[in-house]
């Protein structure tokens, strides 16, 4: 998209906003949204999509050119909240524990805090906003067609991906990823090339967030319908003796708890795909009676298909951080400048007043991210009281920034299970990080690269010259975030660093994976007209950040399947 174009788009939202209208639950002009409230008991449809997030709206607003759709989201609009739509309230939707939050908050088995999103355009509502593309050689691995990758990410990046403004933190982290050898400089690109670079991202130049929703701009509004609060429960089959089971419908209920269904229209082409993210897709499946034989059993659901991959392949990127604090003030900025390293860890940085763990940032406990005691330690009770100490602080402590690594893959899997046959209960999670050694392998030659970074002339400017890395890493007074002494020996091992301050970065994957749930097509084995297109089929998380591949993806199979639907009408 031009500058001419951004500029106008910018104007119009700026109009709307002095209107009144981005004070409604709707977005401007998207008259196809509506609350589960006003859905029929039954209706009919080409395509039904389960999951409303960041690859949900690319692959609706897709498939409405040419077909009727409906997309099921059980959360609300993101338009009107300014925690989602400001960049200074980064973290303030994250924080949000109500049961009508856009986050919805889960402990890992692991204990870890995390969240997945509960809002129109899934968790681009949620995240940092960092936009970078797929390597190629994982397109290659992903078997998927190059142009129409590459077509698929523009079509994406028209609408929500923007550059950054670089200012003088993000320069000093840049200028030392270079010092520190993580070369060459690749200057701004969306590209996933090793080195260093500054990536794009969703927030515009005034510091708004574009999400997976505005996608639907691209929409077709008379062939698509959109729910909001509209919870599905299971997906229906008809089984047919000896043949597959055939996805046929889905059963959900809205607001009030009113049930209503959903139904295919007749015809060979027409599908139903879960779109629900990877807690949701394979929870979904389950309920519907697609999983594990036994584990459905044990929960009394009916088997229609014993999978028993599904649930499988659960990962989360660990991810660990370094705070700095700093003798020179901090530009408020979220990850801007990712390097990118050849032996499987990404180097990343974020800063400013507004972002600090006293606040919402990124590494605040107000949002479960809590390093100062190790995972299984990390109660409620232990967030209050970190939260309680960091208020009862000056200003001075929180002044600096975190550069943080995040592992490449990761290696370590493990599993998701039913903790109940409620959709909108959390599944029980268990992600084993740094289960395999070549995931605490990377994690410690990434924090050693933050250690020379830290300690390169290009960032002299924001570090204290007495805290070196140890100190940082072994401070007990006045530290906000990093790790407090847990051991009779105070000089821990990088090792234990890793397995002490592990967070989340939010790029959890796995679930329904290609070869194992789904095939290369993204249908689901075993039964007919049904398919899982999100992140819960990835092996691996795309890139430093998986949104805009997801986003691609979503976008690319409706182009895929839209191109099949025109093969078979033609072949007639």
């Amino acid at each position: 998209m031009g500058t001419d174009t951004r500029c106008w788009r910018l104007f119009g939202a700026a109009i709307l906003f002095f209107l009144g209208f981005c004070d409604s639950d709707t977005a401007p002009n998207f008259t196809f949204l509506h609350n589960a409230t006003r859905a029929p008991a039954i209706s009919y449809y080409d395509y039904i999509i389960v999951g409303g997030g960041t690859a949900g709206c690319p692959l609706a607003a897709t498939l409405s050119q040419n077909a009727s759709v409906l997309l099921l989201e059980r959360g609300g609009s993101p338009y009107g909240n300014p925690n989602i739509t400001n960049l200074s309230a980064f973290g303030a939707a994250l924080a949000d524990l109500s049961p009508t939050s856009p986050s919805q908050r889960f402990i890992s088995e692991d204990g870890v805090i995390n969240a997945r999103a509960r809002v129109l355009g899934g968790g681009s509502c949620l995240n940092a906003g960092f936009y970078t593309r797929a390597s190629t050689d994982y397109v290659s691995e992903a078997g998927w067609d190059g142009r129409l990758v590459n077509q698929s990410y523009e079509w994406v990046e028209r609408l929500v991906a923007f550059r950054p403004r670089i200012q003088s933190w993000q320069s000093a982290v840049h200028d030392g990823l270079l010092e520190a050898g993580v070369v060459p400089y690749n200057g701004f690109t969306y590209d996933h090339i090793y080195g260093t670079k500054i990536g794009g991202t969703i927030f515009d130049v005034e510091g708004h967030r574009h999400t997976a929703a505005d996608l639907l701009e691209y929409a077709n509004s008379t062939r698509l319908t959109v729910l909001l609060h509209a919870s599905v429960h299971k997906i229906l089959f008809i089984t047919r003796g000896n043949l597959r089971p055939l996805a046929h419908g889905v059963a959900f209920r809205d607001a009030s708890g009113i049930k209503h269904r959903a139904y295919l229209k007749q015809g060979s082409k027409n599908e139903i795909i879960i779109s629900a993210g990877a807690i949701g897709s394979p929870q979904i499946l389950m309920l519907s009676g697609v999983g594990p034989a036994g584990h459905l059993k044990a929960n009394n659901i009916s088997v229609v298909l014993d999978q028993p991959m599904v649930g499988q392949g659960m990962s989360d990127n660990p991810m660990n951080a370094i705070f700095v604090p700093s003798p020179s003030p901090v530009e408020v900025s979220l990850i801007q400048v990712v390097g990118i390293t050849r032996f499987g860890s990404y180097i990343e940085a974020a800063g400013g007043e507004n972002f600090s763990p006293r606040d919402y940032g990124m590494f605040s406990p107000k949002i479960g991210q809590l390093s100062t005691l190790p995972p299984k330690q990390r109660t409620p009770e232990a967030l209050a009281k970190a939260v309680e100490f960091m208020n009862s602080l000056d200003e001075a402590p929180f002044r600096g920034g975190f550069i943080l690594e995040k592992v490449m893959g990761p290696v370590s899997t493990g599993h998701l299970e039913l903790q109940t046959l409620n959709p909108n209960d959390n599944p029980s999670v268990t992600f084993n990080y740094f289960q395999d050694p070549l995931d605490l392998e990377r994690c410690v030659q990434g924090l050693e690269t933050i250690e020379r970074l830290v300690e390169s002339k290009a960032f002299s400017k924001f570090r204290f010259n007495e805290l070196s890395i140890p100190t940082l890493l072994n401070m007990t007074v006045g530290a906000p975030i990093n790790l407090l002494p847990k051991h009779a020996n105070s000089s821990r091992s990088l090792e234990q660093f890793c397995k002490d301050t592990v967070m989340t970065i939010w790029h959890y994957h796995g679930g329904c994976q290609v070869g194992k749930v789904v095939d290369h097509q993204y249908k689901v084995l075993g039964v007919d007209a049904l398919r899982v297109i999100d992140g819960s089929t990835f092996n691996y998380s795309p890139g430093t950040n998986p949104q805009a591949t997801v986003m691609m993806l979503g976008r690319y199979m409706g182009e895929t399947i839209l191109n099949e639907r025109l093969a078979n009408d033609e072949s007639k």
